[in-house]
């Protein structure tokens, strides 16, 4: 089932195909039936890519979220069987379940198998909220293309399409091909065809995305699945009812795009990090910007004195709660107040420099005072983050954070790490 490429060319699946149906809202075996049939009327051959639409089996039907991610398991089981008949790859998003801290999570995923089962997988990053799916689904993360035998393979789930730099890192890490799940509406039937057309040209990649036709709740789905080459062409187009698309793919064309230029590999640094590092005044000016565009800011609050593995796994947290990261610093005055003058160990500057270098962190602007309740009334941010040691009444602009609508959030810390334990230990190390 391995595609054989010629030396210089690209590895990628012999062809293309998108099985555009009508997603039947909790009618699992209504819609495994109608995969079915389509699959027997497109007659794939050998080695194509064959691309689902967004939650196949089931749809967005969350009174029934549960019994559908139940029968996940079996479904891509039976799935790679169908795989295993006609030769094919298939890709297509699912519900999956997974427990965390004894939580059960729900994640819209992406699953790529063929006929030896599951061969990657792909969460969906960005939640549709007018869809209620933030409310029922949590977001991926750190999005990574999948090794197959047919190549190095990317993916999007439907309203993902709309943020190019998903796109972009998987090129970045090799992917020849982005495959899409979509359940995308027909009303914005243009913004479909415009991005995966755009995802195809700025990328140098295939495109293979395929929507769902029919209608749910007052909703109706555009179809319009697509296959798109790298140079923006398309390949084969459905219209706006049950069909099922194919076209060739072929390593040369892609290793051509690429000849000239490629834009795919290009990864200048362009940040100078140390400009994160912001005064108060210029500092709410942004964030007033940043507000009109619908982020989410961030706030929470440290010494930072010696940086270290729990600093940064707490940070990156405290980051995914929202949109941008604003970190107040306190001063070298500040810290000899608290902890007494043999501290700060790294001065205001460095600790700033130090904190401004790492990729979580959008902002630090340092503080003068024992606690950062000023600063915190001046920017009143969407979220206050701190450690989970902390009662939210305890913790300082928690009241003024809550009563400005805002959400404060408490993060476990990394056991076995502190600026005193370190300091300690260099200590009894200099003995």
């Amino acid at each position: 089932m391995k595609t054989i490429k010629k030396k210089g060319e690209f590895t990628l699946p012999s062809h293309a195909a998108c099985l555009q149906f009508d997603v039947k809202a909790g009618d699992i075996d209504g819609n495994l039936a109608a995969v079915e049939k389509g699959l027997t009327r497109l007659a794939p051959l050998p080695g194509t890519l064959v691309v689902l639409p967004e939650l196949w089996a089931g749809g967005f039907h969350y009174d029934s979220l549960a019994a559908q991610a139940s029968r996940t398991e079996d479904l891509l089981k039976h799935l790679s069987a169908i795989a295993a008949k006609h030769t094919v790859i298939f890709a297509g998003s699912l519900p999956e379940k997974k427990f965390c801290d004894g939580q059960a999570l729900y994640f819209n995923t992406l699953y790529f198998l063929d006929k030896n089962g599951i061969v990657g997988r792909y969460r969906k990053q960005q939640l549709f909220s007018p869809m209620s799916e933030n409310r029922y689904f949590s977001p991926g993360s750190t999005p990574h293309p999948v090794v197959t035998d047919f190549g190095v393979l990317g993916a999007l789930v439907c309203f993902d399409l709309r943020f190019p730099d998903l796109a972009r890192s998987q090129a970045h890490e090799g992917a020849s091909l982005i495959a899409i799940s979509a359940q995308w509406p027909a009303v914005r039937s243009h913004h479909w065809r415009t991005l995966i057309q755009a995802r195809a040209i700025e990328n140098q990649v295939y495109v293979v995305a395929c929507n769902r036709y029919g209608e749910t709740d007052g909703t109706a789905f555009g179809g319009h699945s697509m296959i798109v080459a790298p140079s923006g062409e398309i390949l084969a187009e459905a219209g706006d009812d049950e069909q099922q698309i194919s076209a060739p793919l072929d390593g040369a064309t892609l290793s051509r795009s690429r000849s000239l230029f490629s834009s795919a590999g290009v990864r200048p640094y362009r940040n100078n990090n140390a400009e994160k590092i912001t005064e108060l005044s210029a500092l709410k000016e942004k964030i007033e910007r940043y507000k009109t565009t619908g982020s989410r800011i961030v706030f929470t609050n440290g010494c930072f004195d010696i940086l270290h593995e729990g600093h940064a796994t707490y940070l990156e947290a405290a980051r995914k709660t929202g949109d941008y990261l604003v970190v107040g610093l306190n001063s070298d005055s500040s810290i000899k107040a608290i902890k007494g003058p043999g501290r700060p160990v790294n001065n205001e500057s460095s600790r700033a420099r130090l904190l401004a270098s790492l990729g979580c962190v959008d902002h630090v602007v340092l503080f003068s005072e024992e606690t950062p309740i000023e600063l915190i009334k001046e920017l009143l941010p969407d979220v206050l983050v701190k450690g989970a040691d902390w009662p939210v009444e305890k913790i300082v602009g928690g009241k003024e954070v809550l009563e400005a609508g805002g959400s404060v959030i408490n993060i476990d810390m990394v056991e076995g790490f502190s600026t005193t334990g370190l300091i300690d230990q260099i200590k009894k190390q200099g003995q």
